[in-house]
């Protein structure tokens, strides 16, 4: 057992991705849980689709190179998410139809840009799916740094976020500047999903934004509780989709999504007095 678990840290490469699949997950897990809370996985999956015309732009004006796409993520990412609160600020167009426009366009956008690429099929593959056994020191300092300052962010503003999510009545009756704490948490949003860019791709980057967050809702419902065991069920989701990853030869990121869609669905049938067993047992004792 010990030499299983001790095998794959023998390459650098997979020192690394473990270390950038624990951070992604941790900070995904964090920022998920006010996604889950206001009911915002539309908007996490259309940001994420929403950053390709950037990928692509950076991946065209660099030549291929990695270095320049976590840049060109990171702007269409928060132009995005700006553009979005811009838009339905005047209350005219609902939040939802203006997420649809620009996650349509945008997406749109980047697939054309990258059918002008000879080697579309492939290159589009590792924007989609990401590799995160292809991490290098500078993408694991950028997300460090970046997934530290949306950490710090939380901690900063945490009551703030925990009143516009719980009771918006008393965050108007407080007169907490709702658009400036919206915006931020939009940006909050498009930069995590740039930083996990490299480690699920564009296509599963909405999973580890709300199925750890999701699956500790279903163990607990203080939010500083369910930030902590999301936090520990995305890390772990991407220490375990690794290890599988490695021994059974699948792709990276698909197996860390499969781990926290597996770890969802036994919280969904198993978590104490919420999971599904549990109430089939009580409906049948109330029955009897």
């Amino acid at each position: 057992m010990f030499e299983w678990l001790i095998e794959p840290l023998r390459y650098t490469f997979m020192i690394r991705g473990l270390a950038a699949a624990i951070l992604v997950g941790t900070v995904c897990a964090v920022v998920g849980t006010y996604v889950v809370l206001r009911g915002m996985a539309f908007l996490g999956d259309a940001l994420a689709h929403a950053i390709l015309p950037g990928v692509a732009i950076a991946y065209l004006l660099g030549g291929g190179a990695q270095g320049p796409l976590f840049w060109g993520g990171l702007v269409a990412g928060v132009g995005t998410a700006l553009g979005i609160g811009a838009i339905t600020r005047g209350g005219q167009i609902k939040e939802d139809t203006a997420i649809g426009i620009l996650f349509a366009g945008m997406f749109a956008l980047g697939i054309a840009l990258i059918s002008s690429v000879r080697s579309y099929t492939v290159d589009l593959t590792h924007f989609l799916f990401g590799n995160v056994l292809g991490v290098t020191d500078a993408d694991l300092y950028l997300t460090a740094i970046f997934g530290g300052l949306v950490l710090l962010l939380v901690l900063a503003f945490y009551k703030e976020f925990l009143v516009i999510s719980f009771d918006p009545i008393l965050a108007e009756t407080l007169r907490l500047p709702d658009t400036f704490l919206r915006h931020l948490l939009l940006v909050m949003i498009a930069i995590t999903i740039v930083v996990s860019l490299q480690t699920v791709g564009i296509a599963l980057m909405v999973a580890m934004l709300v199925t750890p967050a999701a699956t500790a809702y279903m163990l607990t419902r203080r939010l500083p509780v369910m930030m902590v065991l999301g936090a520990l069920i995305g890390a772990g989701s991407g220490v375990v989709g690794l290890y599988l990853s490695y021994y059974m030869n699948i792709a990276s990121g698909s197996a860390i999504v499969l781990t926290c869609t597996a770890l969802f669905l036994l919280a969904f049938l198993l978590a104490p007095g919420r999971g599904l067993v549990w109430q089939r047992l009580r409906d049948r004792q109330a029955s009897s």
